[in-house]
């Protein structure tokens, strides 16, 4: 039995480079066509190539999503693209379509395939078949048990490895095929473009009563119609990897960078920890609080445990506690003063805490704070500005700065 792998998403070059940083065996990304974030800062060739080396130099790997439906326009010049990327060295596509397994095969029939959990593959003749067609690994539909997935497990040439998502955002609909976004706003979400239309607040309104909103809610029989919770489960990693899934997948490439580094950093913690000696694995309660500190929806196991009523909820607002301030970029240990590059707004003798790859969280006072030219400030309020401050404590290149929001305090 191999270890299982994180994999993280990379929604920018910097993405990229936390998540590998913070312990990610892999990411995935998308490249600068037919993936499913069309609002994201995907990466063009030069920066996946950047992207490839730096993690191939740790040892890491890299997935481009190639996952939307194409339509027959989308699949002009797919070879070329197919070409290019092959070219970059990536270490596999994950495809959903037929089209562009069949083209694959053809054009770069070396490369991996992962299928996309956009196939919905929910059983193991399915995956069976996906894998007769030359994927070599099967990413799991979210709505799956895990009693379930122990039995495609099962079922399963041993060379075909099985992916599942274990943190992050759920969609309303059958793992993404939605067309709400497209019927109610035109952008299609199975094309990349999804408006999120789920998430937005609606009300009923009675055909005689026009003006009249009457707000859905939820009692002990009723349910909310759309809105997800997100999936969690970092408390639950001993009956992840028994259940046999190989790479433990973190959704989010719109997420900030922040997000990538505090989940990564958990999941590796849990997945290291009760690897070295399952018999005698305990939680750390230091994970899960570092994932509340994310910005996030109330948590649950999704489908996992066959659970009813668990993956919908009354309201769409994320849970923001904490932001990221700053980026260490350097330190000086005789005069204990840090280079900070801004990420919001932060004042002179804020308290903050700082994430890095290993260790717990810590946290400090951030004193005699001055700008780049030295001129002394009480507040770093623009975008990315490069500023310096004291510390008591021994900061490195990269620390995560982060801080409670004031109604936290």
């Amino acid at each position: 039995m191999r270890k299982p792998e994180i994999l993280a998403p990379a929604g920018s070059l910097e993405k990229l480079k936390v998540a590998i940083d913070f312990g990610a065996d892999a990411v995935y990304l998308g490249g600068s066509r037919l993936n499913l974030r069309a609002f994201a800062d995907n990466f063009t060739n030069e920066q996946i190539k950047e992207g490839v080396e730096y993690a191939h130099e740790r040892g890491r790997k890299v997935y481009v999503t190639m996952n939307v439906f194409p339509h027959n326009a989308d699949l002009e010049g797919l070879e070329k693209y197919l070409t290019e990327l092959q070219s970059l060295n990536v270490d596999a596509l994950i495809v959903s379509d037929p089209s562009i397994i069949v083209t694959a095969k053809e054009i770069i029939p070396d490369m991996e395939l992962h299928l996309s959990t956009q196939a919905n593959n929910v059983n193991w003749k399915s995956a069976k078949f996906w894998h007769s067609m030359g994927v070599k690994r099967i990413v799991l539909a979210r709505e799956l048990t895990l009693n379930e997935i122990k039995k495609i497990r099962a079922e399963l040439p041993e060379d075909c490895d099985l992916e599942a998502f274990v943190h992050g955002s759920m969609c309303m609909a059958y793992s993404g095929r939605c067309l709400l976004s497209n019927y109610m706003t035109g952008r299609d979400s199975n094309r990349g473009a999804c408006s999120q239309a789920c998430r937005y607040k609606y009300n009923l309104v009675e055909e005689k009563r026009p003006g009249e909103y009457f707000p859905i809610v939820e009692d002990e029989h009723g349910t909310y119609i759309m809105n997800s919770k997100d999936l969690c489960m970092i408390k639950h990693i001993p009956e992840v990897v028994e259940s046999g899934i190989y790479s433990l997948k973190i959704e989010g490439r719109m997420k900030s960078a922040y997000y990538v580094a505090a989940v990564v950093k958990s999941y590796r913690h849990a997945l290291d920890k009760y690897w070295e000696d399952p018999e005698h694995y305990e939680f750390n309660e230091d994970w899960m609080n570092n994932l509340l500190k994310v910005s996030h929806r109330d948590y649950s196991t999704g489908f996992y445990f066959g659970e009813n009523n668990r993956q919908i909820y009354d309201t769409s607002s994320y849970i923001r506690d904490y932001d990221i301030v700053g980026v260490v970029r350097e330190f000086d240990n005789e005069t204990m003063t840090a280079t900070v590059e801004q990420r919001n707004r932060v004042f002179e003798n804020d308290y903050v805490e700082v994430l890095r790859p290993e260790g717990n969280s810590f946290g400090f006072k951030m004193m005699d704070m001055h700008d780049h030219n030295d001129n002394k400030i009480d507040v770093a309020n623009r975008a990315q500005m490069i500023f310096k401050i004291k510390s008591d404590v021994v900061l490195k290149s990269n620390d995560m700065l982060i801080k409670a929001r004031k109604e936290n305090n």
